[in-house]
């Protein structure tokens, strides 16, 4: 079956695989979201231990995740890697380096002779947790603003964005409000998730007025994300895309990502599915008392991370469009790997749903039991 397949319809796959496991990285945030919210909904060390245990539990998963997209895009998109990882060098570095210091905080926290501090290590994980998903939601939305590079016949990026001589390497994202708009939004929801994760994982009982602050945490950071999920939401409808033509000649199109959702009315229903799924998680957890929203607001999270990463990438659209220069702009099309690949690759992701199952047996075995005081006690505790 998949030897059947054309080239066009395995590029596509492959961008609707890369997205898949990029949204799935999104709901994975919750273990930074929750970072964020330590210091907010902890105010005793056992309360810090609870939630810090609860997160130290899968705090591997959004980093191999995020690993595992970036193996896949330089699989099957080799050229849109070299062009972004070599060329915003410092904004990939810097998402790198939160993730490392993330992880050093987990293993040193409470070690014997820590001499800096348990609040140190806790520091490093709001970095984590803040400008770590900042910069990523910056460097997804250069798909819909675009980055200042050009590529020569030999496919070498030049980076061209300078600013006072200095060549920002990426970091010029920061200077759209759209790309900090989606940046923040993915700050706030990632708030959203964690709180809900904490509410659904911990045994509360001893602690009631943590749970209460978890609760109220929900809801304020839900409104938080609201502004800037309508900024990014009403600047996608009405902006200016980038459209390729049936020979490969890049434009400016208006409206572009506007008629992209009418020609995929899927993407229209991921994207409305996807908020109203947030907006009921956020209910379940702030005002029915249930323990149960991080479900429908995690399966929301995923949609909408799906229509955001395949949107700027079908129906005739460069995924990652040069600014500079037009025609350098990447598609799924010239930035792919070539057919073989792409088939040998297909038939090693047939076994992708057997490693879901596992994982998700894992996470069952993991949470069958809530998280309690007692747990945070242990030589294995974090």
């Amino acid at each position: 079956m998949i030897s059947n397949l054309d080239y066009v319809t395995l590029q596509q796959i492959w961008w609707v695989l890369c997205s898949v496991i990029g949204a799935l990285f999104l709901f994975l945030n919750l273990v930074q979201g929750g970072q964020t919210l330590l210091w907010q909904v902890a105010k005793t060390k056992t309360e810090s231990a609870l939630v810090v245990n609860s997160l130290g539990r899968k705090w591997e998963l959004p980093f191999t995740t995020l690993v595992l997209f970036g193996g896949a895009l330089f699989a099957a998109f080799p050229k849109f890697y070299s062009t972004s990882f070599g060329g915003a060098y410092w904004v990939w570095m810097l998402i790198l380096f939160s993730f490392i210091i993330q992880a050093v905080s987990y293993e040193y926290r409470t070690k014997p002779g820590n001499v800096w501090g348990a609040k140190s290590y806790e520091l490093c994980m709001f970095i984590n947790g803040s400008v770590g998903i900042l910069l990523i939601g910056m460097a997804v939305g250069t798909f819909y603003t675009g980055s200042a590079f050009s590529l020569n016949d030999m496919n070498q990026v030049t980076w061209q964005y300078t600013l006072g001589g200095v060549n920002l390497r990426g970091l010029e994202a920061a200077f759209s409000l759209f790309n900090l708009s989606l940046g923040l939004f993915l700050v706030f929801n990632a708030r959203v998730l964690g709180a809900l994760y904490l509410l659904n994982n911990l045994d509360l009982t001893p602690v009631a007025a943590m749970e209460q602050r978890l609760r109220k945490a929900v809801l304020t950071s839900f409104i938080c994300s609201l502004p800037f999920l309508l900024y990014v939401v009403v600047s996608i409808l009405l902006r200016k895309g980038f459209g390729v033509d049936e020979n490969g000649v890049v434009s400016m199109v208006s409206f572009k990502y506007f008629f992209n959702l009418l020609a995929l009315p899927h993407l229209l229903l991921s994207l409305l599915a996807g908020i109203g799924l947030v907006t009921w998680g956020v209910i379940l957890g702030a005002h029915k008392g249930s323990l149960k929203g991080i479900w429908p607001a995690g399966l929301g999270t995923v949609l909408v991370g799906l229509c955001v990463l395949c949107l700027p990438a079908f129906n005739g659209t460069a995924f990652y469009p040069s600014t500079f220069d037009l025609q350098s702009s990447l598609t799924i099309y010239n930035a792919s790997s070539s057919e073989y690949t792409l088939k040998i690759m297909t038939y090693v992701a047939l076994g992708i749903p057997f490693v879901l199952a596992y994982i998700a047996y894992l996470w069952k075995k993991m949470d069958s039991q809530k998280l309690s005081i007692e747990d945070t006690t242990d030589h294995e505790a974090y």
